[in-house]
């Protein structure tokens, strides 16, 4: 039996959290068109003949603004320190830039094995391909380097193969049909979140995050009362996120229910609310309170 952890890092919006969905085969990372959606190390778990790896989804890297960007920047070094395997994700339909340079910087130093994954090859003509992996290649002396589109599910179990071959002798870590070491209560403050930043201007996303106010299943009832805060920074996004009448958060309470559903296995009752904590993001107190705190 093989097993241990993989770290997936790299800059925003570079497919890490749809290359862990894939590799995990349901959805246990939020994926969105915005940078930067994720905010915790997200695990999920592969399972697959005679290995199990555990996947760190880590917040894409880059150059805080705010208290909560340096935490967050935090918990990539640290989920580097622990773990067996790095990935770090290249576009394909992109060139290396400042921003690559610097995790890569990173990376380099860890003493363990290194994947490089050029991800969205389906964005790219075929032709185009051979020399965006050349020039990922010369970046450093990498363990593998690996095409992929997550997305058209396009040598995925390639990939998951390459973790079975280089991962370390060990046991079972998780029981074999769990997909996620998150609570249920913070996967359904993620869907909401997904939920909410889509489709919504550039700047919000980042001003989102999701508290479950009370969870329980209605008496004499298959069914289960959600209660949630959407909390933002300024009444204008407030407007944003509510819509004329409420019409989008009320989308935006649709959409998430479907998700939640699927997890729950059975119907939910979702109750959303919007709240202004004005600059929650540069607030300590806040962050500990919203759950961003410092280990």
């Amino acid at each position: 039996m093989k097993s241990g952890f993989v770290a997936i890092v790299g800059r925003p919006n570079t497919g890490k959290s749809t290359l862990i969905n894939a590799l995990v085969g349901q959805k246990v990372a939020i994926t969105s068109h915005h940078p930067n959606t994720t905010r915790h190390a997200i695990r999920g778990i592969v399972n697959g003949p005679e290995f199990q790896a555990v996947l760190v989804d880590t917040p894409g890297m880059h150059k805080p603004r705010t208290l909560l960007g340096r935490r967050l920047n935090d918990v990539v070094t640290d989920s580097l320190e622990s773990v067996d395997i790095v990935i770090m994700t290249f576009p394909a339909n992109e060139n290396t830039g400042a921003g690559d340079e610097h995790i890569l910087n990173i990376v380099k130093n860890s003493r363990v094995k290194k994947i490089a994954v050029v991800t969205k090859i389906d964005t790219v003509a075929k032709e185009t391909l051979p020399v965006r992996l050349m020039e990922v290649g010369g970046l450093t002396d990498w363990t593998e380097i690996i095409p992929v589109s997550a997305v058209k599910a396009l040598q995925v179990d390639v990939l998951s193969t390459l973790l079975a071959k280089h991962l370390p002798e060990g046991p079972q870590l998780y029981p074999e049909d769990q997909k996620s070491d998150q609570t249920l209560e913070k996967l359904i403050c993620e869907h909401i979140r997904e939920a909410a930043i889509k489709g919504v201007r550039q700047e919000l996303p980042h001003s989102i995050t999701v508290t479950i106010d009370e969870m329980g299943k209605r008496e004499g009832k298959d069914l289960t009362d959600i209660h949630a805060t959407i909390h933002v920074e300024r009444d204008s996004q407030r407007g944003i996120l509510l819509g004329h009448k409420g019409e989008t958060l009320k989308e935006i309470g649709m959409t998430a229910r479907k998700d939640i559903e699927a997890i729950l296995g059975g119907k939910c009752f979702l109750g959303l609310h919007i709240k202004v904590s004005k600059e929650w993001q540069r607030d300590p107190k806040l962050l500990d309170k919203l759950g961003y705190s410092q280990n």
